[in-house]
């Protein structure tokens, strides 16, 4: 494909091979490892006498807690601190990823996150750390030049002309071939880092001091998985630091909000039409008013309640203080917990849209104005698998937004086995393959029209998968009607 990114994308589909391979490959030796309460001064000798970059602190029970790096040493010791414990200067939580992930994901996560170093476990058991001198640099995956324009840009019209390309580009890995799993995280960080860009040229003209605030992503942004059509789906959290009543706090808010609303517009990423973006005063609200809001959710199960929980219960952080993300996430599982009732009508909600599949095994199609008898695969095909991992998510206070990572988490609180939750993340990828070649193909064209698929005009193939894919997610539905009893 001509154009200024064409050679990254031929670059990106090249080494699809490469970085297509599990990170239980990429493992050499053995781990580093230290306990928590190990001097500084030791874990520094222990990581030139290793000759690591990076050790792994370990608790009591020799869970992975935190990490430190050759750079959090050296400034360790600069401030004098090497009698202290390692425990203060590791970073906790560090990000993990299981053995069978691929070598593309946590590429991608070191490029979102800005981290130089993964865990690998095996159901929470440590097996290594990957780096990014393991991924043979992340330069490699084109993705760095791309993400150095967007850091250069200092003004929203020029973030407004790379998003045109981001989306020439990513169309083009379409036609490669590259896989719905890596093309949707492709999309999904390369947007992540454009609306990053956006706020902090933003963020520049407004002042914001003396609040704590989380710009949230909510529905694909904040499942990392968009396609070529989604438009915007995201809030505000905020917690002001001199006690302000959050009215006070939120009318310095909204004219930030509108205004990056508005540049994230001009990039490509269309004003929800539903008004479910950080502009919406219900939208833009401190922490105490999100926990009234989503309670009143939890606790009425209105249908109107149900579809705004299904949106924007995907929320993940994309800018500002995760920790308050975070904290929201913990006090909705606990929520959740004490109203199983919000579950089972979340569930009931979730059945009704059925696979495009009949009983005898044929495809059922609808039809719309310039699209007869064809199948919206979004309503009746990926929101499947996405209602039932986020209610499955829910139902065992997983973290994960993304929904193949949800139903990996929850397989065995559910009882699915392994072969099983793998197929239905299969089944997802192949629908969502097959959206994502209609939305390169309708690009420009009529929105409506951007998840439609005329099953005719599939091959043998396609057709095959297509109908298999819709078979799995109708035995999940099936899972979580019996959980549920409906």
């Amino acid at each position: 494909m001509p154009g200024r990114y064409g050679h990254l994308e031929r670059r990106i589909a090249d080494e699809q091979q490469t970085f297509a391979r599990p990170l239980r490959s990429l493992l050499r030796g053995a781990t580093v490892t230290c306990d928590e309460a190990r001097p500084v001064a030791e874990v520094a000798a222990l990581m030139r006498a290793e000759g690591v970059g990076s050790v792994v602190v370990l608790d009591g029970t020799r869970r992975p807690v935190g990490i430190v790096t050759s750079h959090d040493l050296v400034s360790a010791l600069a401030d004098g601190a090497g009698a202290r414990p390692v425990a203060e200067r590791m970073t906790r939580e560090p990000r993990a990823l299981p053995a069978h992930a691929l070598a593309y994901e946590a590429a991608l996560l070191m490029i979102s996150r800005r981290m130089r170093h993964v865990l690998v476990t095996d159901e929470g058991r440590l097996l290594g750390v990957v780096s990014e001198r393991d991924l043979f640099s992340l330069q490699r995956l084109g993705l760095g030049e791309v993400t150095m324009e967007i850091q250069l840009a200092r003004e929203i019209e020029v973030l407004a002309q790379i998003a045109v390309d981001i989306r020439k580009l990513t169309a083009g890995l379409v036609e490669h071939g590259v896989a719905a799993k890596q093309l949707m995280s492709l999309v999904s960080v390369l947007n992540d880092h454009l609306s990053h860009r956006v706020i902090e040229i933003v963020r520049q003209r407004h002042d914001l001091e003396r609040v704590s605030w989380c710009w949230l992503a909510f529905g694909s942004e904040g499942r990392l998985e968009q396609t070529f059509s989604s438009d915007q789906d995201n809030g505000l959290l905020f917690v002001a630091h001199d006690d302000a009543p959050p009215p006070r706090v939120r009318e310095r808010l909204l004219p930030f909000a509108g205004e990056v609303n508005a540049a994230l517009d001009a990039c490509g990423f269309t004003l929800c039409k539903g008004n479910v973006m950080s502009s919406n005063p219900e939208l833009c609200l401190s922490l105490e008013e999100w926990r009234a809001k989503m309670a009143r959710w939890i606790e009425a199960s209105l249908p109107k309640a149900l579809l705004d929980a299904a949106i924007c219960f995907d929320f993940r952080p994309i800018y500002g203080d995760d920790a308050l993300a975070d904290g929201l996430r913990a006090w909705v599982h606990e929520l959740v917990r004490r109203y199983p009732v919000f579950l089972r009508h979340m569930a009931d909600n979730a059945l009704q849209a059925q696979p495009a599949l009949g009983r005898l095994g044929g495809f059922v199609t609808d039809d719309v104005r310039g699209a007869e008898d064809t199948i919206d695969l979004k309503l009746h095909g990926a929101r499947i698998f996405i209602d039932a991992a986020r209610i499955f998510a829910l139902a065992h206070a997983i973290p994960q937004t993304n929904t193949a990572e949800r139903l990996r988490a929850v397989r065995t609180a559910i009882g699915m086995s392994d072969a099983d939750a793998e197929a239905s993340i299969g089944a997802f990828f192949a629908v969502q393959a097959i959206r994502l070649r209609v939305q390169a193909q309708t690009q420009g064209t009529d929105p409506a029209l951007h998840n439609r698929i005329d099953p005719a005009h599939l091959g043998r193939l396609d057709s095959a998968l297509l109908k298999e894919s819709l078979r799995i997610a109708r035995e999940l539905q099936d899972r979580l009607a019996l959980d549920y009893q409906l």
